[in-house]
């Protein structure tokens, strides 16, 4: 019996997204402190601030979907 005949595939979708977010929020956060992006930069520098948020983003988003979602 396969994950669509058993009814377990929205459980297992569940589980697959939670897998990606906790990933994704924990290798941003690792990326922010390795580049020293804080909140002081944020409050000084919004603009620097944001820019650099969404290339961490971008790039962390890519890693977890090959990791996790295309695999």
């Amino acid at each position: 019996m396969n994950l669509l005949t058993s009814g377990r595939l929205n459980d297992y979708l569940a589980d697959i997204e939670e897998q990606a977010q906790g990933r994704f929020e924990r290798i941003v956060e690792q990326m922010k402190q390795a580049q020293g992006i804080t909140e002081q930069l944020k409050a000084e520098n919004p603009h620097e601030w944001i820019g650099r948020m969404n290339n961490i983003q971008a790039c962390v988003r890519e890693v977890v979907e090959k990791e996790l979602i295309y695999i």
